[in-house]
């Protein structure tokens, strides 16, 4: 399937993705963005940079972390998206590119942990509706369709199997040359979705009008069928 619609004639929407860790979320956002020509939005980035700047600063560590120090100071955390010549977008803290340092398995359980101070995930939120606020917009994370656009157009949940999402996890942390194990790539994979689930700040629910997509025996290519599919049906139906 393609999408030769004219892009002149169709009215721009906000596509919400969201799902638990390692389903490829970003993967499909990203590329079903730069098909239809729309703005795409990391929301784990954004996480992901936070947790950065918050061991750099010493308010976390492996088994502690400063909730007020966080609270009082990430109003003042600038967190940017650059786009670079491939159309791709790199994630910029406070000015400085940090994409290669957010994409460890340290800063994926940071983001994770930052993520449940409410003044973290209301500060995020309130940056990422104002990105929206054009519409043309596909945004992915865990609360985009049930928080930061309720009101989406449309709304994707992303879901597989815990043990697929850790190999498909460990084998992108070795492709970029670190040392990991599976077991442990699966325990950080369950301990993140307890986690993303009962929180008390914006738990990771499934909205009641998101379209699932189960990718666990899907390919690549499959998946990002189906995005077409349901972007299409969207855009069209308007």
């Amino acid at each position: 399937m393609n999408l030769n619609v004219d892009n002149e004639l169709m009215k721009k929407i906000i596509v919400a993705i969201d799902g638990f860790s390692s389903c490829g979320k970003s993967t499909m956002a990203r590329a079903l963005a730069r098909e239809v020509g729309y703005v795409y939005v990391d929301t784990g980035a954004m996480y992901r940079a936070v947790a950065l700047y918050c061991y750099r600063k010493g308010w976390m560590s492996p088994d502690a972390m400063d909730e007020q120090q966080i609270a009082e100071q990430v109003g003042s955390i600038q967190l940017e998206f650059k786009l670079r010549d491939d159309g791709n977008a790199d994630m910029y803290l406070n000015g400085e590119n940090v994409e290669t340092e957010i994409r460890t398995l340290e800063m994926s359980n940071g983001a994770s942990r930052v993520s449940t101070l409410g003044a973290v995930r209301r500060e995020l939120v309130r940056q990422q509706q104002l990105m929206g606020l054009k519409k043309g917009i596909v945004m992915d994370g865990r609360d985009i369709g049930t928080v930061v656009f309720p009101e989406a157009e449309l709304k994707v949940f992303l879901t597989a199997s815990a043990e697929v999402r850790a190999q498909r996890r460990m084998q992108e942390l070795l492709a970029k040359g670190e040392t990991v194990v599976y077991a442990e790539v699966l325990a950080n994979v369950k301990e993140r979705d307890d986690r993303d689930q009962n929180r008390s700040e914006s738990p990771l629910r499934k909205a009641h009008d998101a379209k699932v997509i189960d990718n666990t025996d899907l390919t690549p290519d499959q998946q990002q069928d189906r995005l077409r599919e349901l972007f299409l049906e969207t855009v069209t139906s308007r």
